[in-house]
């Protein structure tokens, strides 16, 4: 294999009309930091003046050479660079001289098309862009460039909406008009259809009129947490849509009132202090998965027990949370097998001495029971959404963070593949 066929193999290089001499590659520091050089010659005879179009011909003449350094991909794990020496021309028609042009790099520029391709890849991971600079020898703003140069911008359909949606919400930048973001999952599944930056009503309604109404008319399901802009949303902008309330979130309503209910109670049997703050985990199972038959030592307590006895000893310390915990119990029950009945009566028959807490989130069960009936009838959930916010708040920790939610969104939907690279991309 000739030097120049192995050369450029290696540097994965397309251009016919670079020449390497012997001794064409040498390393040197640069920044402090060791590179891998590889010299190079551009040189051929141009079709014509690029300056006044004049065909090529006697009058024109060599002009010497204008050296470039290419950053190219790393080679061997080291930062790689093509000293490229580009032939100069002088056309005596117009008396100007020119630079030979080369399509591994753009006219004017100093990173090889290669390079921008890498990283256009590379930012389908799940790596900062601090990092994915860092790696291709170029800086974070050639990163973010090479983010609105190389990928198509998102392409939404007014037509078309899936007959099952789901709705959600996520902590968004600082800059954003709002504090959440808004974000829409395909309800069956789980591909995110777009991300919004506010999630206020006002905001939502004036998005969702960009879809048509068949669009919006066919849609039959929509899956939310109990964020009650959304049911205005849906009632106004989704005529045929029923309401589905995710049943995690009814799950965590009420294990959170629970769980202030246990705190509360603690701060005030500071004898029973460390006994709540260790075991407050057991407090919030469903009585079907303790055990009253498996006994061991527990800390803090002297006899041997079982989880079901530690839960009775905790919630006889005090009535208010006894008569919560039973409760608690009761809607966890109708929640675990899709008991409405159970739901509805234990809703509007609560003992008077259960705590504020578990009060508020019972008020706002029964504002929202009609639609918790339409998740028991049905089996569609939030899990995906959920997932796909753990996503984004996983791409969100890796960057330390974006300024712009613009950028959040582009690097979100270009992790997720919802982003083409433009066939004809330029940066």
């Amino acid at each position: 294999m000739s030097t120049y066929n192995y050369i450029t193999e290696m540097l994965e290089l397309k251009e016919k009309n670079i020449i390497f001499k012997e001794n064409c590659y040498y390393k040197e520091k640069i920044k402090g930091i060791e590179h891998k050089i590889f010299e190079g010659y551009l040189t051929y005879q141009p079709d014509s003046c690029p300056k006044c179009g004049v065909i090529f011909d006697e009058n024109f003449e060599k002009h010497g050479f204008i050296t470039s350094n290419v950053k190219i991909p790393n080679v061997s794990g080291f930062k790689t660079i093509l000293k490229l020496h580009k032939q100069r021309y002088l056309c005596k028609h117009c008396n100007k001289a020119f630079t030979l042009t080369t399509s591994i790099v753009n006219y004017g520029c100093f990173i090889s098309n290669n390079t921008k391709h890498k990283i256009a890849v590379d930012l389908t991971k799940k790596r900062s862009e601090k990092d994915i600079a860092f790696d291709n020898n170029v800086s974070p703003n050639t990163v973010e460039r090479i983010i609105d140069s190389y990928y198509e911008t998102q392409k939404l359909y007014k037509h078309h909406l899936p007959e099952v949606l789901s709705f959600d919400e996520f902590k968004s930048v600082k800059t954003a008009d709002g504090t959440m973001s808004f974000h829409m999952c395909n309800g069956v599944t789980g591909q995110t259809i777009d991300i919004i930056e506010d999630r206020r009503l006002d905001n939502l309604i004036k998005y969702f009129y960009y879809y048509d109404y068949k669009a919006r008319s066919r849609v039959k399901f929509i899956i939310i947490d109990m964020y009650s802009p959304y049911v205005s949303l849906i009632k106004k902008m989704f005529p045929n849509a029923k309401i589905i309330i995710d049943k995690f979130h009814l799950t965590q309503l009420i294990s959170r009132s629970l769980n202030k209910t246990r705190i509360m109670i603690m701060k005030k049997h500071k004898k029973d202090y460390r006994k709540f703050k260790r075991y407050w985990k057991l407090l919030l199972k469903s009585r079907e998965d303790l055990s009253n038959s498996e006994w061991k030592k527990f800390v803090c307590f002297d006899n041997l027990m079982t989880t079901t006895d530690v839960v009775d000893y905790l919630i006889n310390v005090d009535d208010e949370l006894k008569q919560t915990y039973l409760v608690y119990q009761k809607l966890l029950f109708a929640f675990k097998n899709n008991n409405y009945q159970l739901l509805s009566n234990t809703l509007y028959n609560i003992n008077s001495n259960i705590s504020s807490y578990m009060k508020t989130s019972i008020k706002t069960l029964i504002e929202f029971l009609p639609y918790i009936k339409n998740t028991f009838e049905n089996h569609y959930h939030n899990g995906f959404i959920e997932g796909n916010n753990n996503f984004i708040k996983t791409i969100k920790r890796i960057a330390f963070g974006f300024r712009s939610f613009t950028r959040f969104k582009a690097r979100i939907m270009i992790c997720k593949g919802l982003l083409n690279i433009k066939k004809n991309a330029n940066a």
